[in-house]
């Protein structure tokens, strides 16, 4: 590990910065020092503008996967160098808003009902139902249904933040058969067992 690295990962670690952003930013600061072939403590703003023309033109990133790349060297920069850093010189890229595609409540039945086992009817359900991230659904625990106050304790979301969301009794009955059926009881709402056996 190289000095500039280990200073890095440690102002991440100490501003308490996400385990996979904290590698995001490591992964994007060597992919930049490999592009100039140099640490990047002797490069400054003229190569940061040229990287992030290349990011665009040669290696055809989207505005978001961009503005990642810049937050990673704006930390670098400014958090580990203590250099000063210049939006004017290295301006985030304008994203483009799309709407998303809103499916009807007929469409939305028709994907659930399509599903081929009740587990993946149930997933689904929770997922519409709730709006929860996949990789909260994973993590979900049956203690985390709260059937008092109809809502679904969501831990440990994006940002390590958590936060409620409305539960309807629709969802609660179904979750309530899901639980039923299982054989194995656990803690975890959809225990992590291989989907080919469900």
């Amino acid at each position: 590990m190289t000095h500039l690295r280990k200073i890095m990962l440690e102002e991440l670690q100490r501003r308490h910065y996400s385990e996979a952003t904290t590698q995001r930013y490591i992964r994007f600061i060597e992919r930049f020092a490999q592009h100039f072939h140099c640490s990047p403590d002797r490069l400054g703003p003229k190569h940061i503008r040229e990287y992030q023309a290349q990011l665009f033109t040669v290696h055809k990133l989207t505005p978001g996967s961009v503005t990642n790349h810049l937050c990673a060297l704006r930390f670098l920069y400014i958090q580990t160098l203590k250099r000063p850093w210049s939006i004017a010189d290295t301006p985030y890229p304008k994203k483009r808003h799309r709407l998303p595609k809103i499916l009807s409540q007929e469409e939305v039945a028709q994907l659930i009902d399509a599903a081929p086992t009740p587990f993946y009817r149930t997933i689904l359900m929770t997922l519409y139902g709730t709006g929860v991230r996949r990789t909260e659904l994973t993590r979900l625990k049956v203690s985390d249904i709260d059937s008092r106050r109809m809502v679904v304790h969501i831990q440990d979301g994006k940002g390590g933040q958590g936060r409620d969301v409305m539960l309807s009794p629709v969802l609660l009955e179904e979750l309530r058969s899901h639980w039923r059926r299982l054989r194995k009881k656990s803690v975890w709402l959809f225990p992590r067992q291989p989907l080919a056996q469900r």
